[in-house]
């Protein structure tokens, strides 16, 4: 019988420093004890320059905060670096303009970011004719 109660006990225990142990992480997710939901978060601003590491302020009723954020160097769309988007193929290049099109269908805006549902981009056709010669380039004859 003392043995059976024994058991008892410390399955009870067991189970409270499980609870205890799941309440704690519920604690950590929060991080910051922040209650408010409704969070408006500015762009990402860089340190220095246009892009590389920098900062989003964000705010919530009465309370803000800034969160750590970064612009890869390469990215210069005027659609910014917050709206992500489903970009379909390049098309044709057009000869009266010298550009080939393409769309994009927006895919996720992050940190609430006002971003467009359809987006057009636009680059140089290219002047080069690609050659299929240049695998066998150094093989037979010189």
């Amino acid at each position: 019988m003392q043995v059976r109660g024994f058991l008892l006990l410390l399955a009870l225990i067991l189970l409270a420093a499980t609870a205890e142990a799941g309440k704690n992480k519920k604690e950590k997710g929060k991080k910051d004890g922040s209650e408010c939901e409704d969070w408006r978060w500015g762009p990402c601003v860089p340190n220095s320059k246009d892009c590389g590491l920098g900062y989003r302020e964000g705010t919530c009723k009465d309370e803000s905060k800034k969160l750590k954020c970064k612009i890869p160097c390469n990215w210069k769309k005027k659609f910014g670096a917050d709206c992500k988007y489903k970009f379909e193929s390049w098309g044709g290049c057009s000869a009266q303009t010298g550009v080939k099109t393409r769309s994009g269908i927006l895919k996720k805006a992050l940190y609430n970011a006002q971003c467009e549902e359809i987006v057009y981009v636009t680059k140089p056709c290219s002047s080069k004719i690609k050659s299929k010669s240049k695998a066998k380039k150094g093989k037979g004859k010189d």
